[in-house]
């Protein structure tokens, strides 16, 4: 019995490693990446490796693969492992009926994709009421087969007859046929090779047609109240558009193709040769087709649709939110935040160097209180009590006159290093009324928690913006269209990848910062935070293995991105795994050099100057890693958002009216989407650079030419004073084409 269990664990095994196998051929293939590369990165995540680490600290093993096509191999993995699993799945049951056949079991392992498995499973899945299984309770499945057999003799009605049965609701030879004849549609409808072919041909000449429900109506969706595309051109934004419009009841949307070429193909197929029943099984193809398969196609193609808008806007979410969190902070300022407001007032928070809460305040300089004079006064009062040199500015309701009234303070407070910036303030209404907000702001009211969150996150807007669900962060196009659980996997993904890749200060990180570091989660960031309370800061990298639930494996992937800046250990403010300590003691060894020389001058040129190969080998260490190691050693306690040019701070503002076509301005890109970009001018709404404006030579996508926080140089091209509108280019017009 016991060698009995033996031979069946080690064939369950061999299945496995098959299976494995068969799944990292496949990516290989897809990915166009090595064997080797795929199976080395599959083992390294199933060991509990997460991808920022692998991707900084097992180059070697992964042959320098990056975060993107790590995430790549993760997500085929699973779907292929999933894949597999429904096929075992899908064998059993179909072998429960008594129904598998060599062949049918060879096609579902073969299938690479999950619908083709559905297709072949379709025929043998348990089936909700149908006219077919009806007819089928009727005893009709025999005239339905002899049909199928198409014989060349015989009369259809004479046949149908004989099945005539009032008791079992058969009353006449034509409810037989009728009968047989759903059966057979349904049948066809079943066939994996049929849907396949209508599927494929469906996407390829279908046009994804729309009209308003209400021609009268006047909406954002007056474009599409009648309109047409070929379905597989459709642009992804357009895609998301006309779904909104369908889901709001204004549009009424449907997918048209000729149904003449799928007609015949089906007769092709199914048809052989002349017969009795041609003209049944003419009309059966026909009811088959219109009744069964093509509004089934056409949800699928719908739904093949929708994932393809929903995955080009979510990449495009999370392109821009990497470019948000990434952005440079502006340090060694002191900062005066200002959330605007209307009727309830700009509410003030002051801010030191070190982002610590100073003072808030409540000014009214905005209708329809316009307390002007009084707003101006608190606003130099705390100017001057706190020495601010920047003020920043919510771009929300009452922002624009807000930031009217702010050049003229500082106009006439002529302080040459005083000037204001509006940010992007998505999100911060989402943190002041938060658990998180709450406890680190305990007497502040909601919206003074808002003017805190706008001043600290040009200070860091890492840290930040940490503290805010990432979809609350505007950064997105149609994010609320798609699916919530791939968007909010994505862009914790996007999140985490920012925040290991500038690394935290672990005695100075919010729970939420660090709750994204590599291996950490959101208890053990916690437990992070209240050992660094208890005890005092953390005075090197090892302590924090005395942190409750930081086990060894939390420790090895999260290490490397924790940073102790006054640490017993030089090494540990850098991006060094402690894994690769002894290295670095070989290499300073070799180097004839000493450990206090970091962040010198001379022992950078000294790195600068070695030839990597060679000193690898003798190191007996891998090339990038050794890379690596010198880079961080030539900087140690780099911040790599320092090298991004630092936001545009203004001192005056700009008014639509003293727009003119031609005039060359600088602004801040706020947002990417798939047609252009929307860049702050300094007037109260964004201009919009058209994909066809953003470069002389041709644009793929906007995101390969601008990225959000960037600052660019525009020309205006118009101005739509009527509706606030103006058209920006990105083409210089004294440059020749």
């Amino acid at each position: 019995m016991a060698e009995l269990e033996q031979v069946t664990q080690q064939n369950a095994e061999e299945l496995k490693a098959k299976e494995q196998e068969r799944i990292v051929g496949q990516i290989a293939k897809e990915l166009q990446i090595s064997l080797k590369q795929i199976r080395t990165t599959v083992g390294l995540l199933d060991e509990g490796n997460t991808i920022p680490f692998i991707a900084r600290y097992r180059k070697e093993m992964t042959g320098e693969l990056d975060e993107n096509q790590l995430r790549d191999i993760e997500e085929r993995t699973t779907y292929l492992r999933n894949l597999e699993e429904r096929k075992r799945e899908v064998i059993r049951i179909i072998d429960e009926q008594g129904k598998l056949t060599g062949e049918l079991k060879s096609s579902i392992e073969q299938a690479v994709k999950l619908q083709e498995v559905e297709d072949l499973y379709r025929p043998y899945r348990q089936k909700r009421k149908t006219r077919a299984s009806v007819a089928k309770e009727k005893g009709l499945e025999p005239l339905a087969e002899w049909i199928r057999e198409q014989p060349k003799q015989g009369d259809v009605k004479l046949e149908a007859a004989k099945y005539v049965d009032e008791g079992k609701g058969v009353e006449s030879a034509d409810d037989a046929i009728a009968g047989a004849m759903d059966i057979l549609a349904e049948s066809i409808a079943d066939e994996a090779t049929i849907r396949s072919w209508v599927r494929r041909y469906t996407m390829d000449h279908g046009m994804l047609t729309s009209e308003a429900k209400d021609a009268e109506q006047e909406t954002v969706y007056e474009n599409y109240y009648k309109y047409s595309e070929l379905a597989k051109k459709m642009p992804p934004h357009r895609i998301l558009a006309i779904n909104r419009g369908e889901r709001e009841n204004i549009l009424k949307v449907g997918l048209d193709v000729q149904s003449e070429p799928v007609h015949n193909y089906m007769m092709r197929n199914i048809v052989k040769g002349p017969s009795v029943v041609r003209d049944v099984l003419n009309a059966v193809i026909e009811d088959s087709y219109k009744r069964l398969i093509a509004p089934s196609i056409e949800r699928e193609i719908r739904a093949e649709l929708t994932e393809k808008g929903e995955n080009q806007a979510i990449s495009i979410f999370s392109g821009n939110l990497r470019s948000l969190l990434l952005q440079p902070p502006v340090k060694g300022r002191r900062v005066l935040g200002v959330d605007p407001a209307y009727r309830t007032g700009c509410k003030l928070a002051v801010v030191d160097d070190t982002s610590k809460l100073l003072e808030v305040a409540v000014t009214y300089p905005t209708p329809p209180n316009n307390k002007r004079k009084e707003a101006a006064e608190i606003f130099r009062n705390l100017i001057t009590k706190y020495e601010i040199q920047l003020i920043v500015i919510g771009n929300g309701t009452a922002s624009r006159e807000t930031e009217q009234f702010v050049a003229e303070v500082i106009a006439d407070l002529n302080q040459p290093d005083l000037a204001y910036l509006i940010v992007n303030e998505a999100g911060a209404s989402v943190y002041s009324a938060s658990k998180l907000a709450q406890q680190e702001f305990p007497e502040l009211d909601v919206a003074e928690r808002s003017a805190v969150s706008i001043a600290r996150r040009v200070q860091d807007p890492l840290a930040e913006l940490v503290k805010i669900e990432p979809k609350a962060i505007g950064v997105g196009q149609y994010q609320h269209d798609v699916s919530q659980k791939h968007l909010d996997e994505s862009l914790k993904a996007v999140v985490e990848s920012a925040v290991n890749h500038v690394g935290v200060d672990v005695n100075t990180a919010s729970p939420s910062l660090l709750s994204y570091v590599a291996g950490v989660n959101a208890t053990t960031a916690k437990n992070i935070v209240k050992y660094r309370d208890e005890n005092g800061k953390f005075s090197n990298r090892k302590q924090l293995q005395s942190v409750p639930r930081l086990g060894a494996k939390t420790y090895e992937q999260c290490i490397g991105f924790m940073r102790i800046s006054e640490s017993d250990n030089p090494l540990d403010k850098t991006p060094i795994h402690p894994e690769s300590y002894k290295v670095v003691d070989r290499l300073f060894k070799e180097l004839s050099v000493k450990l206090d020389k970091l962040g010198s001058q001379e022992l950078s040129v000294l790195l600068e100057n070695q030839e990597v190969e060679s000193l690898a080998t003798k190191l007996d260490v891998g090339v990038p890693t050794l890379r690596d190691i010198l880079e961080s050693l030539q900087r140690p306690g780099r911040d790599p958002r320092e090298e991004l040019p630092l936001p545009i701070f203004r001192t005056d503002v700009l008014k639509i009216e003293d727009l003119a076509s031609g005039m060359e301005l600088q602004g801040t890109v706020r947002n990417v989407i798939d047609f252009g970009a929307f860049v702050d001018i300094g007037i109260k709404s964004d201009g919009l650079v058209h994909i066809s404006q953003l470069s002389h030579g041709f644009v793929k996508h906007p995101m390969d030419v601008v990225s959000v926080g960037d600052t660019v140089t525009v020309w205006v091209l118009n101005v739509d004073l009527k509706k606030g509108r103006v058209g920006l280019t990105m083409r210089n017009p004294h440059q020749e084409e």
